[in-house]
């Protein structure tokens, strides 16, 4: 099956899914977005990252910040941060400059590594637009995390692969249907950019009496 580009949803949207299907469903679905402080943080990296030079050429490779990708195969569209071009024999021609490249994607992160796997899968999303749209296979990427400002390398293999395709097939329905998923409290609420819009704890069976009391003491502390 392959995607129309008016199907096509957002790639970024695979750290909002993996994270909490109702958050990705109230930003997608019912375009419903609130900022935070890692919001702001995360959005003031990238905004660094891409108001850079759009390429540069260091040696055997070519930088290129904001490239814009896609793959009709999953239904999704977005950006790159950050693809590396490397000199390879076994890559792809690249227009006005000699020899052969293998892309090489590069995500950027402000915080650092996830005990859940959602870096890792939408580093594997790139990595699979690039190869549909290169013809060439990209077998790995980096994550940069500026935390502990190094980067890490993922190997892009078929389980991450076909952990992909479940969650881009799984997107679509979910948006077809125009569903949201109900309300799950989780101490990872508490971070999310939407508590105020999602307002987590309602969907908890507790009494009204004690939802008033756990907001005032969220709020004195």
């Amino acid at each position: 099956m392959e995607y129309d580009e008016d199907e096509f949803l957002m790639l970024s949207g695979i750290q909002h899914y993996v994270f909490c299907k109702r958050q990705w469903a109230l930003i997608h679905v019912e375009q419903q977005w609130q900022e935070n402080i890692h919001t702001v943080e995360g959005n003031l990296l990238h905004k660094k990252v891409h108001d850079s030079f759009s390429y540069e050429k260091r040696g055997d490779v070519l930088t290129v910040r904001g490239l814009r990708i896609h793959s009709r195969q999953l239904g999704f569209s977005g950006e790159c941060d950050v693809v590396e071009f490397h000199e390879d024999s076994a890559g792809i021609a690249l227009f006005s400059h000699q020899g052969h490249y293998r892309p090489y994607p590069v995500e950027y992160k402000k915080g650092g590594p996830k005990m859940i796997d959602a870096d890792y899968l939408q580093m594997a999303a790139q990595a699979m637009c690039l190869e549909e749209m290169f013809c060439v296979p990209v077998l790995e990427g980096a994550i940069y995390y500026g935390e502990i400002r190094r980067r890490e390398v993922v190997l892009v293999d078929r389980e991450l692969r076909d952990k992909v395709k479940k969650i881009a097939d799984d997107m679509h329905r979910m948006y077809m249907r125009k569903y949201t998923p109900k309300i799950r409290w989780t101490k990872s609420c508490n971070a999310c950019s939407l508590k105020e819009i999602c307002m987590p704890r309602l969907g908890k069976t507790v009494s009204a009496g004690a939802y008033i009391a756990g907001r005032l003491k969220e709020e004195t502390q």
